[in-house]
């Protein structure tokens, strides 16, 4: 035959399998733009490429390859057919394995039905995380003593932090602030600081870090923790918290939301892996209250709101103006003496005009005392709120979380009292939600496209139900890679249902065509004839997609692969299993399970 016509046939053959494969593919990955918030944020452009060459592939495969072949095979003369020296040996020795298996197809089953066990045996096992451990080398510490410590108090603790943590070797610099800036973002007081490492890049990771943890930790009485920046804005954006979890207690008491904080605390405190373990430093400090004899200062004619604001003056001043100088703005404030400030009888003293002239005293009118008020008062829908916050180590965070909730269940709330669980786990559990729904569509849609490229509900169920089978390798070197299914996992399990289906549609396509168009009969030679055709263009597929993905398995967990890591060895366990399925299984199922529609097929027409 002409060359044109050979590249045109060879085109037309594989078509609709292209087609339907790679939008099989880019409907698995669907799922992954229904992730909403920080999951979203990180896994959307990577999907987003992934869908964007799910699209471009199969118009370079039906549009540029066959053109190159015209090119490349053009011309006059005979031409012959040249293949790899490698081919013949591994279409002989696939053919060796393949005809047994076709002849006893029991020990095929049993063998997947025997990995499929092993993958769902070791799925309890596997822990959860929304994101890794971040290994950058720069480190955000918080440093939270009670409300009411002083600033030089403060500036003490982190001097002494600074000269213990530039001593560990490897320690490049410290920085620090204390409080807040004019004008800043962040409302805190002087009892707040934050301090920032870096740790050099020749120095081990791993060893500093556990040194940098250790001396932070030898800090009794004050919330401190260490997190890298990344790790610290998840956190922050999620929960508003800089801790991993987060027990949020709304009450309309604010002794009662703390009695409660205190026995969430005690609870947590007993669950393995929770480390940081603190409730939000809400003090009581000594506060000055003046409160108004409403019927002696009636008789003078004065009002509480006279009150009120002759006595805020003197103990807290009052803006009355601004001066503005050299391009500069300075605030005018009126305000008392530091000695009338100290002072209750000063203040019992302090004159409050009477309407009509005069004044009188204001200890003739209010009694004024010292009690405890709270430092600060979180409200949040109507509803006073505490935080008991924590950081996870030394176990997945799914399972942690698992534990604290049972822990709260068996705590008593009275009534109008309620608690929430914020942070990473609750951020994951509403994504792998999303996910798992938007799969469930992906999956039906995945179904349909397998019945429209087929034509034939049966085959479609046959190919659909093998696909579990391609993702028994995936689960299997999660749990041997460390034994965590984070988001990045997930990412590799919906790539390689993507993966499978199209090798698997490619498969059978192709035993359609040779007994359709080539006139082969149904049979044993048939399914051996197609699978061998086949497996090199399977076997380029996982051997390409596989050695992309070594370099990155190999370096292992190290710092900016936290995300790419958990993900290449899901895709590559996953592609040893599906390949596995389909030169092997897909095969002897078609062998098996399609000839009573071939025969029918044929009777019919």
């Amino acid at each position: 035959k002409p060359i044109s016509k050979i590249v045109l046939d060879a085109s037309i053959e594989v078509r609709g399998a292209i087609v339907y494969a790679s939008l099989i593919e880019i409907s698995a990955l669907l799922p992954i733009f229904f992730v909403d918030g920080v999951s979203g944020a990180f896994f959307r452009p990577l999907a987003t490429a992934y869908v964007v060459a799910g699209l471009v592939s199969p118009l370079v495969a039906l549009t540029v390859t066959p053109a190159l072949m015209l090119i490349l095979l053009g011309g006059k003369g005979e031409h012959q057919e040249r293949i790899s020296p490698l081919l013949p040996l591994l279409h002989r020795g696939y053919e060796w394995l393949l005809r047994p298996i076709l002849h006893r197809p029991r020990v095929a089953f049993a063998t997947v039905g025997l990995m499929v066990a092993a993958g769902l045996a070791v799925l309890p096992f596997l822990g959860e995380s929304l994101f890794p451990e971040f290994k950058e080398r720069d480190f955000l510490m918080h440093w939270i003593t009670k409300p009411g410590t002083s600033v030089i108090e403060e500036r003490r603790i982190v001097t002494k932090a600074s000269h213990e943590l530039r001593a560990i070797p490897g320690v490049r610099n410290f920085g620090s602030h204390i409080g807040q800036a004019l004008l800043a973002e962040e409302t805190v007081g002087v009892n707040f600081g934050e301090n920032w490492i870096s740790i050099d890049a020749n120095a081990d990771y791993e060893s500093t870090l556990a040194a940098i943890q250790e001396t932070v930790d030898s800090y009794p009485g004050l919330f401190h923790n260490v997190e890298t920046y990344l790790n610290e804005r998840i956190d922050e954006v999620l929960s508003g918290n800089s801790n991993s979890l987060v027990v949020r207690i709304y009450g309309p008491d604010l002794k009662g939301i703390h009695n409660k904080a205190d026995e969430i605390r005690s609870a947590l405190s007993k669950i393995p892996g929770i480390v940081d373990l603190n409730v939000q430093l809400q003090s009581e400090v000594p506060q000055v209250q003046v409160e108004v004899d409403l019927s002696k200062a009636q008789r003078y004619g004065i009002k509480p709101g006279d009150v009120r604001r002759a006595s805020a003056t003197l103990m807290s001043g009052e803006e009355v103006g601004d001066l503005f100088r050299d391009g500069k703005a300075y605030d005018v404030n009126v305000w008392s003496t530091p000695q009338t400030r100290t002072s209750l009888s000063t203040l019992r003293d302090l004159p409050i005009d009477v309407p009509g002239g005069g004044y009188v005293r204001l200890g003739d009118i209010a009694r004024v005392t010292v009690a405890p008020a709270q430092s600060v008062i979180y409200r949040e829908n109507d509803s006073r709120r505490i935080d008991v916050g924590a950081n996870v180590r030394g176990r997945d965070i799914g399972a942690v979380a698992n534990d604290l909730e049972a822990a709260i269940k068996k705590i008593e709330l009275p009534l109008g009292y309620h608690t929430e669980l914020l942070g990473e786990y609750t951020e994951r559990q509403a994504a792998q939600k999303n996910i798992i729904l938007a799969g469930a569509v992906a999956v039906i849609a995945i179904f349909f496209l397998l019945q429209t490229s087929f034509q034939n509900f049966y085959l479609a169920n046959l190919t659909f139900l093998t696909l579990p089978w391609a993702l028994v390798g995936g689960v299997i070197a999660a749990y041997l890679a460390g034994g965590i299914i984070s988001l990045g996992s997930l990412v590799g399990f919906l790539t390689i249902l993507g993966i499978a289906t199209r090798n698997g549609i490619m498969m059978i396509s192709h035993f359609q065509h040779l007994e359709e168009d080539e006139g082969v009969p149904f049979g044993p030679e048939l399914v051996i004839r197609g699978a061998r055709e086949r497996l090199a263009p399977i076997m380029m597929t996982a051997l390409t997609t596989g050695l992309a993905l070594v370099p990155l398995v190999i370096a292992g967990d190290i710092p900016g692969q936290e995300i790419e890591y958990p993900m290449a060895v899901v895709i590559l366990g996953g592609l040893f299993t599906s390949t596995l399925l389909n030169v092997f299984l897909v095969p002897t199922l078609y062998l098996r399970f399609a000839k009573g529609w071939n025969f029918r097929q044929k009777v019919e027409a």
